[in-house]
Protein backbone atom coordinates (compact mmCIF):
# COMPACT_ATOMS: atom_id res chain seq x y z
CA UNK A 1 0.00 0.00 0.00
CA UNK A 2 0.74 3.59 -0.52
CA UNK A 3 0.06 6.62 1.09
CA UNK A 4 -0.44 10.27 0.35
CA UNK A 5 -0.68 13.80 1.66
CA UNK A 6 -4.07 14.88 0.21
CA UNK A 7 -3.84 18.45 1.62
CA UNK A 8 0.33 18.83 -0.06
CA UNK A 9 -1.16 17.50 -3.61
CA UNK A 10 -0.50 20.72 -5.40
CA UNK A 11 0.28 21.37 -9.44
CA UNK A 12 3.34 22.67 -9.97
CA UNK A 13 4.84 24.04 -12.96
CA UNK A 14 9.09 23.52 -11.88
CA UNK A 15 9.48 19.92 -10.80
CA UNK A 16 9.18 18.60 -14.35
CA UNK A 17 10.23 21.45 -17.30
CA UNK A 18 7.74 22.05 -19.80
CA UNK A 19 5.25 20.20 -17.45
CA UNK A 20 2.18 20.72 -15.96
CA UNK A 21 2.36 18.58 -12.70
CA UNK A 22 0.29 17.19 -10.13
CA UNK A 23 2.85 16.77 -7.40
CA UNK A 24 1.67 13.84 -5.19
CA UNK A 25 3.48 13.32 -1.50
CA UNK A 26 4.41 10.42 -0.96
CA UNK A 27 4.56 8.97 2.94
CA UNK A 28 6.75 6.12 4.61
CA UNK A 29 10.44 7.17 2.79
CA UNK A 30 13.07 5.21 3.38
CA UNK A 31 15.37 7.83 3.15
CA UNK A 32 16.97 9.92 5.89
CA UNK A 33 18.92 13.27 4.30
CA UNK A 34 19.93 15.51 6.11
CA UNK A 35 18.20 18.85 5.61
CA UNK A 36 15.17 17.07 4.32
CA UNK A 37 12.55 19.81 3.80
CA UNK A 38 10.05 16.93 4.94
CA UNK A 39 11.16 14.70 7.26
CA UNK A 40 7.57 14.02 8.35
CA UNK A 41 6.72 11.93 5.70
CA UNK A 42 9.22 9.24 6.42
CA UNK A 43 6.02 8.63 8.55
CA UNK A 44 3.33 5.79 8.19
CA UNK A 45 0.73 9.19 7.95
CA UNK A 46 -1.89 9.99 5.38
CA UNK A 47 -4.36 8.43 3.18
CA UNK A 48 -4.11 4.83 1.33
CA UNK A 49 -3.09 6.45 -2.69
CA UNK A 50 -5.44 3.65 -4.83
CA UNK A 51 -6.34 4.06 -8.89
CA UNK A 52 -9.70 5.62 -7.84
CA UNK A 53 -7.86 8.87 -5.82
CA UNK A 54 -5.50 9.17 -8.69
CA UNK A 55 -8.77 9.13 -10.98
CA UNK A 56 -10.37 11.92 -8.96
CA UNK A 57 -6.85 14.35 -8.93
CA UNK A 58 -6.27 13.97 -12.54
CA UNK A 59 -10.03 14.35 -13.17
CA UNK A 60 -10.25 17.29 -10.98
CA UNK A 61 -7.15 19.05 -12.50
CA UNK A 62 -7.66 20.40 -16.08
CA UNK A 63 -4.56 20.81 -17.83
CA UNK A 64 -2.16 18.20 -15.85
CA UNK A 65 -0.06 16.29 -18.21
CA UNK A 66 2.41 14.94 -15.61
CA UNK A 67 1.53 13.11 -12.60
CA UNK A 68 4.79 13.07 -9.72
CA UNK A 69 5.17 10.60 -7.14
CA UNK A 70 7.61 12.87 -4.33
CA UNK A 71 8.82 9.69 -3.30
CA UNK A 72 8.95 6.18 -3.62
CA UNK A 73 7.26 5.46 -0.19
CA UNK A 74 7.48 1.39 1.53
CA UNK A 75 6.17 -0.53 -1.66
CA UNK A 76 7.49 -0.50 -4.56
CA UNK A 77 4.73 -2.89 -6.15
CA UNK A 78 2.20 -0.35 -5.58
CA UNK A 79 4.00 2.58 -6.55
CA UNK A 80 4.84 0.53 -10.07
CA UNK A 81 1.28 -0.82 -10.44
CA UNK A 82 -0.15 2.77 -9.78
CA UNK A 83 2.02 4.16 -12.53
CA UNK A 84 0.93 1.30 -14.83
CA UNK A 85 -2.81 2.68 -14.09
CA UNK A 86 -2.09 6.56 -14.80
CA UNK A 87 -0.58 5.17 -18.36
CA UNK A 88 -3.08 2.65 -19.77
CA UNK A 89 -6.46 5.16 -18.14
CA UNK A 90 -4.73 8.44 -18.85
CA UNK A 91 -2.50 8.50 -21.81
CA UNK A 92 -1.95 11.83 -22.19
CA UNK A 93 -0.50 12.01 -19.13
CA UNK A 94 3.20 11.33 -18.07
CA UNK A 95 4.81 10.09 -15.10
CA UNK A 96 7.55 11.21 -12.59
CA UNK A 97 9.21 9.89 -9.52
CA UNK A 98 11.65 11.23 -6.86
CA UNK A 99 13.54 8.31 -5.46
CA UNK A 100 16.52 9.60 -3.01
CA UNK A 101 18.05 6.00 -4.15
CA UNK A 102 21.31 6.46 -6.34
CA UNK A 103 20.25 3.61 -8.92
CA UNK A 104 17.01 2.56 -9.01
CA UNK A 105 15.35 -0.36 -11.43
CA UNK A 106 15.16 -1.00 -14.53
CA UNK A 107 11.67 -1.48 -14.38
CA UNK A 108 11.14 2.40 -12.57
CA UNK A 109 12.62 3.16 -16.37
CA UNK A 110 9.76 1.41 -17.88
CA UNK A 111 7.02 2.56 -16.16
CA UNK A 112 7.57 6.56 -15.04
CA UNK A 113 8.80 8.79 -18.07
CA UNK A 114 10.86 10.95 -15.85
CA UNK A 115 13.27 9.50 -12.87
CA UNK A 116 14.64 11.36 -10.09
CA UNK A 117 17.62 9.70 -8.42
CA UNK A 118 20.07 10.55 -5.71
CA UNK A 119 20.16 11.89 -2.12
CA UNK A 120 19.80 15.54 -1.30
CA UNK A 121 23.12 16.44 -0.05
CA UNK A 122 22.99 20.30 1.20
CA UNK A 123 26.20 20.72 0.34
CA UNK A 124 26.15 19.55 -3.42
CA UNK A 125 22.23 21.60 -3.45
CA UNK A 126 19.22 20.88 -5.45
CA UNK A 127 18.62 20.21 -8.70
CA UNK A 128 19.06 23.88 -10.01
CA UNK A 129 22.92 23.89 -9.12
CA UNK A 130 25.37 22.54 -11.27
CA UNK A 131 27.29 20.92 -8.12
CA UNK A 132 23.98 18.40 -7.34
CA UNK A 133 24.06 15.05 -7.19
CA UNK A 134 20.94 14.68 -8.10
CA UNK A 135 19.89 13.70 -11.46
CA UNK A 136 16.25 13.51 -13.13
CA UNK A 137 16.30 11.20 -16.65
CA UNK A 138 13.55 11.14 -18.93
CA UNK A 139 13.56 7.95 -20.73
CA UNK A 140 16.71 7.30 -19.35
CA UNK A 141 18.25 10.68 -20.79
CA UNK A 142 20.44 12.69 -18.06
CA UNK A 143 18.38 16.29 -18.37
CA UNK A 144 19.09 17.59 -14.88
CA UNK A 145 21.14 20.63 -17.31
CA UNK A 146 17.70 22.12 -17.84
CA UNK A 147 17.08 23.28 -14.28
CA UNK A 148 20.63 25.17 -14.10
CA UNK A 149 20.09 28.78 -15.07
CA UNK A 150 22.59 29.68 -18.17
Amino acid sequence: MLKYIPSLTDTVIEEIPERVTLAVEISNCRGNCPGCHSPFLRDDIGEELTESAIDKLLGGNFGVNCFLFLGEGSDSAALLSLARHIKSRWPGVETAVYSGRDKVEDEYYECFDYVKTGPYIEALGPLNKPSTNQRLFYHRQDITSRFWKR
